[in-house]
């Protein structure tokens, strides 16, 4: 009898990627050393104060995302590090970056009820701005996530960014994300952009924001500032205005939907860097052709289905001319 792997059965499957990306207010990524538990914060190294906060959280239904991360350095340093990513409010490129490091995993509870509470001090380091990747090689929550995530995390981190000489980017292991049948997933921070299904020859296009930007559509999850139907719509301009889309600030609101919500219409706020507002206007329906059913993990005993919607019609409502002269 074969074994099974979910990341496998989904590419054999051919499920469709996009609108899978977690829509996540607050990011706040501890570092810890593996091995993790299967749930991340039960794991040898992670305190109680802490574990108690993530439950707290939870119970409170506080829009905050906990990960653990890791580097192949995290067991040999005397400090940890703490990163918060908050979603930027409005229309928007991603989220905030902030950095603490701390001298132990102890003081991270601590610190981040005051970031709640917004009762800084002065561990926070004003750093310059990094780009984040986070690979998912929870194996203890999914062995797909051992068998491609770990083999990925280190093809990036000692061949393809010292290759491509972005001294600007962090590799970091990462506890479970979602979506671990798309392994090798990762995310993209500060942006907030999520990846699955991932390759060697397609990732240097992803870091370096250059070649065909058509070969996206296979692996790109969605951009997690938005909701899953309007990641749909993101990825359909995406690929519509090439690279330079990556520059702009999006802002969506539901215009309207239907009573079981396979028909929604959305509104799509596009800014430009230095040039126009645009108002998109967007109807998803959801479509049983491509919705699927198979099971979401490894571990899963039954099959679930998955929604999938497309596009059924895109147009330009308005554009405005941005002055940026006082």
């Amino acid at each position: 009898m074969s074994t099974f792997f979910c990341s496998d059965n989904s590419r054999q499957l051919g499920e469709e990627i996009i609108g899978t990306a977690n829509n996540c207010e607050t990011y706040i990524l501890v570092e810890c050393p593996p091995p993790w538990h299967n749930h991340a914060f039960n794991s040898r190294w992670v305190p109680d104060n802490l574990r108690k906060l993530v439950t707290e959280s939870k119970a409170k239904k506080i829009p905050v995302t906990f990960l653990l991360i890791a580097n192949d350095f995290s067991h040999k340093k005397d400090e940890i590090t703490l990163l918060i990513y908050q979603k930027k409010p409005g229309i928007s490129n991603g989220f905030r970056q902030r950095e603490f490091r701390l001298e132990n995993i102890e003081q991270v509870a601590t610190t981040v009820r005051k970031w709640l509470w917004r009762k800084h001090g002065d561990i926070e380091l004003e750093t310059p701005r990094k780009r984040d990747i986070l690979i998912c090689t929870h194996g203890s929550h999914d062995k797909c996530c051992a068998r491609y995530g770990n083999p990925f995390y280190f093809y990036l981190r000692d061949k393809l960014i010292p290759n491509l000489g972005l001294e600007n980017i962090r590799v970091w292991r990462s506890s479970h994300f979602g979506g671990h049948r798309f392994a090798p997933t990762m995310i993209d921070l500060p942006e907030g952009r999520y990846y699955g299904n991932l390759s060697a020859e397609l990732c240097p296009s992803i870091l370096t924001r250059k070649g065909n930007i058509q070969s996206l559509r296979q692996v790109y999850r969605g951009w997690g500032i938005l909701s899953h139907p309007v990641q749909v719509i993101e990825r359909e301009l995406m690929l519509q205005h090439g690279w330079k889309w990556f520059e702009n600030k999006v802002a969506a609101k539901k215009i309207d939907q239907n009573n079981d919500g396979s028909k929604v219409q959305v509104e799509l706020i596009v800014e430009e860097p230095y040039g126009y507002v645009y108002n998109y206007q967007a109807t998803l329906v959801k479509n049983e052709s491509t919705s699927i059913s198979l099971k979401s993990s490894c571990n899963a005993k039954e099959e679930s289905v998955y929604s999938k919607y497309i596009l059924d019609n895109l147009y330009l409502k308005s554009q405005l001319a941005i002055n940026y002269t006082a």
